[in-house]
């Protein structure tokens, strides 16, 4: 049982939103085997399956309150349980310390890799996207912007920005994230389980990521690779 354990990896991925987490996530699950257990797809798909948690977590968020850490941590840990002959990722969860906490006692995390991205970058990042609301076309000011300033290319229509990327909402945002998720990462780094990888863009972390992430697990792609030779 010991030797099957030492193969396994149990990894927490952490960063604040629009710190390039999704990418990251899908280029490790692309290289290692790894399950990759997201909490709010997990959530979703409880809730629209119904189930007794899903049910739950909806009355919760229907009234604009946050879900208890005991039905979260609940919710996930019947999904861990699924998996126990596997290397997994988790997202979104532990995301306070009692969840940690609750987690450690049945699955220890051997890794978490927290993406330092800094506040000022995520925030040019999220707001500068813009919306043609009548026909959903999305414009970021960076990567595809409108050829003339504040107007929609096809029909010349004024693009607005959504609430949630207006840089005061997303500040704001970025602040709860600090504050709800620095004492989970005190918790890791006492633990000397946590890896901090900093930087403004994801295609230079992603090595590092990488080359860190081989001393734990065999890349899978290259292996793949090397058998199609």
């Amino acid at each position: 049982m010991a030797a099957r354990r030492a193969l396994l990896l149990r990894a927490l991925i952490m960063g604040p939103p629009g710190s390039g987490k999704g990418t990251v996530s899908a280029r490790i699950v692309q290289h290692f085997a790894l399950k990759h257990l997201s909490s709010g797809d997990i959530l979703r798909d409880n809730m629209n399956r119904k189930s007794e948690v899903g049910i739950l977590a909806k009355s919760y968020i229907d009234q604009g309150r946050l879900i208890p850490d005991d039905i979260i941590t609940r919710l996930m840990l019947s999904e861990l349980k699924n998996l126990e002959q596997n290397s997994v990722l988790l997202d979104g969860f532990p995301r306070t310390v009692p969840q940690a906490e609750a987690l450690d006692k049945v699955c220890p995390i051997d890794t978490v890799i927290d993406l330092d991205v800094p506040f000022e970058t995520i925030q040019q990042r999220l707001t500068a996207r813009w919306i043609h609301p009548a026909s959903g076309r999305v414009y970021n000011l960076e990567f595809n912007p409108p050829k003339v300033p504040g107007c929609d290319d096809i029909t010349g229509e004024p693009l607005v920005q959504r609430d949630d990327d207006k840089p005061e909402t997303v500040m704001k945002r970025l602040k709860s994230y600090e504050t709800e998720t620095k004492p989970v990462l005190e918790y890791y780094r006492r633990k000397g389980v946590l890896e901090s990888f900093s930087g403004t863009e994801t295609n230079k972390i992603w090595p590092h990521i990488h080359r860190f992430l081989q001393t734990k697990l065999p890349d899978m792609s290259q292996k793949e690779a090397s058998t199609n030779r």
